[in-house]
């Protein structure tokens, strides 16, 4: 497997396994993707050199966004220190239950060692046991406070921060 910074070429698959992911969550009762997020960000992901994929013989098996945006919500170990932010993890639903989630991780914390930044840190909706469960056990620790998503009048998303200290 080879990971890599996705291209323009990668966004019809992109798209393609997202769609698969949102239907699989959907059908799982995990409400908090559709057909716009997180597809909508994927142009920009690209353009900006934070979209990454990690491949199998030509396959996307996954991928997601490091940023360093802020989020002062949470009470994280230290605000202040170098920290990177994943966002809009994906794995291809035919390679789901292989690895490929913790290789993922391990993937993007090496990313960010390289760059030198001391935490590797997301948010989780409140309610995504998976996605919970899969940070939990690759060394994430959730730390106090919530985040508000407002999606429009009638949703909003409580998210809960993880991170990792690299």
């Amino acid at each position: 497997m080879k990971l890599r910074l996705a291209n323009k070429q990668d966004l019809p698959q992109l798209k393609t396994m997202y769609k698969d992911i949102v239907e699989n969550m959907n059908k799982n009762k995990i409400t908090i993707w559709d057909d716009v997020y997180p597809s909508i960000f994927f142009e920009s992901d690209i353009l900006n050199k934070q979209l990454y994929v990690l491949e199998d013989d030509s396959v996307i098996v996954s991928a997601f966004c490091l940023c360093d945006d802020n989020i002062d919500s949470i009470q994280w170990k230290e605000l202040a220190a170098k920290a990177l932010y994943i966002q809009r993890l994906g794995v291809n639903v035919l390679y789901m239950q292989k690895g490929i989630g913790s290789k993922t991780l391990d993937e993007a914390k090496e990313i960010a060692r390289k760059l030198n930044y001391n935490y590797l840190r997301l948010l989780v909706v409140d309610f995504n046991y998976p996605a919970i469960n899969l940070y939990l056990k690759n060394g994430f620790v959730k730390k106090e406070g919530v985040h508000s998503e407002i999606i429009d009048e009638e949703i909003i998303l409580y998210e809960h921060g993880y991170e990792i200290e690299l």
